[in-house]
């Protein structure tokens, strides 16, 4: 008898097939919520919410580093994402490059965020401005008012503001309250094109591809979680679901790369898609714990421990369940 387990993750291609049911999980009778990551991510990490879930790396890292995760990870990305795209300022600060943004006042939903998470280890490792040297006010992008989904205690040379009482980030930027904010989503100002408000890296495809060009680096954003209890008890569990989401992602690629008619509701799907396996490979978005995937996530968690969001260094190994980690052969 298959097991009914709740299962939180994005509208993606990448799992249309199990939301639909051309692939199956073994032994799993999901029941799909399909939710934007600050829905599920709150609700799994303050909550336990899901018997399957979506995780933020960054989130999930600070569970493992304190020893009380919920959840164990089963290493499919279902979020990788060059976040050069993630960092907007004011154009009339004088905030010409990276390096301007010292001294600055940046806006931020959470400090946690995995995305802020490499754009912070990103601009220190490349351009030399520590978190220190910044000023991040914190609070709703477009509602007043958003906690840390997981307390964090930060170093004391680390400023952080909370935004003033029924203000949000979007308009603080429109309104020049802020220089600048950095996330996993555009500010709706700059979608709706404020005259003052642009991408600091304005060519941020070029940015993406010289950083990957250097480093080999994809970053990972999220991974995929089971509730601890329910590993423990089916140890077979975090292996099918690798199996499935594989799968699911793998049928994703095929559609991706089928010209009769374009899959998805934009141009040029094709040459970007060629575009990314020139410099990447044929499978630009893999899973399992890959050399290169844990020289990715290796990366992050270094990341993650000098910006004092664990309380110490986790290492790869910690982070997955073991059966996860090496898969059988013909």
């Amino acid at each position: 008898m298959s097991l009914n387990l709740s299962l939180a993750m994005g509208r993606y291609d990448r799992t249309a097939a199990i939301v639909d049911g051309r692939v199956q999980i073994d032994g799993v009778d999901p029941i799909p919520m399909l939710q934007t990551p600050e829905e599920m991510f709150f609700r799994a990490f303050r909550h336990q919410a899901y018997d399957i879930s979506e995780l933020s790396l960054s989130s999930y890292a600070i569970s493992v580093a304190r020893g009380d995760p919920h959840y164990v990870a089963v290493p499919v990305f279902l979020s990788r994402a060059f976040r050069h795209t993630s960092a907007y300022v004011r154009t009339d600060r004088g905030i010409d490059r990276p390096e301007d943004l010292k001294g600055r006042r940046i806006g931020i939903a959470e400090y946690q965020l995995s995305a802020n998470v490499w754009l912070r280890g990103i601009l220190e490792d490349d351009h030399g401005v520590k978190p220190s040297d910044v000023t991040w006010v914190r609070g709703g992008m477009d509602t007043p008012g958003r906690p840390e989904k997981i307390k964090v205690d930060l170093p004391t040379d680390v400023t952080v503001e909370a935004a003033p009482e029924g203000a949000t980030l979007n308009q603080m930027l429109m309104d020049g309250e802020i220089d600048g904010f950095i996330g996993p989503r555009w500010p709706r100002c700059f979608a709706e094109g404020h005259p003052h408000v642009d991408r600091l890296f304005r060519d941020s495809v070029a940015a993406a591809e010289d950083y990957y060009r250097r480093t080999g680096i994809f970053p990972i954003m999220h991974v995929l979680g089971v509730r601890r209890t329910l590993a423990d008890e089916h140890p077979w569990l975090p292996g099918a679901l690798l199996k499935a989401f594989t799968e699911a992602k793998r049928l994703a690629q095929e559609a991706l790369q089928d010209t009769s008619a374009t899959k998805v509701t934009m141009p040029f799907v094709e040459d970007n898609l060629n575009r990314a396996q020139a410099m990447m490979g044929p499978d630009p978005w893999t899973y399992g714990v890959t050399d290169a995937n844990a020289r990715v996530l290796d990366t992050f968690l270094g990341y993650h421990a000098a910006q004092r969001l664990s309380p110490r260094r986790v290492t790869v190994d910690e982070l997955f369940h073991p059966s996860t980690v090496e898969a059988y052969s013909l």
